[in-house]
């Protein structure tokens, strides 16, 4: 199957669905005060791309990614159960980490829990590195924060 990954709005129908079975999966592992996603409406923000992976038209996955002015960060990497093994989330960490690139930031972060062993086992894969929590996050035992240097920044 070809994907085709593209930003596209997080409040059309496929979107929300999409943001909705993120949410369940997430909530299947974990409690309210453990999770941290944003609401469709925080990814509609002008910081934020949401980036949606189709197969023959139909919405497989979705990840955000949100440019925090001296690093990027990733929000709500899901694919549909049918989905799955599929090399989906690749895909869409591909396209997230160039569009990262592309804003000129060198750092992506992210913050995931210790429960998704098949998402933290892609990041290990494709390069991201445990870390301290960063920005507004309070450490939990539950939580793993990630970094990945894309590129080392320049300086003139």
């Amino acid at each position: 199957m070809q994907l085709q990954v593209q930003t596209e709005s997080p409040l059309t129908p496929d979107a929300l669905a999409l943001i909705k079975g993120s949410e369940a999966a997430l909530r299947e592992a974990y409690t309210a005060d453990e999770c941290f996603s944003f609401s469709p409406s925080e990814l509609a923000q002008r910081n934020v791309q949401f980036l949606v992976a189709r197969g023959e038209g139909q919405p497989l996955g979705c990840v955000a990614l949100v440019d925090l002015g001296s690093y990027a960060e990733i929000k709500r990497l899901y694919v549909t159960p049918e989905a799955r093994g599929l090399g989906v989330a690749q895909a869409l960490m591909q396209a997230a980490e160039r569009a990262a690139g592309d804003l000129g930031l060198a750092i992506v972060r992210l913050e995931t829990g210790d429960k998704l062993s098949a998402a933290v086992g892609l990041y290990r894969q494709i390069g991201y590195a445990e870390r301290d929590a960063f920005g507004e996050y309070e450490p939990l035992d539950c939580s793993l924060f990630m970094e990945k240097r894309l590129f080392e920044p320049v300086t003139l």
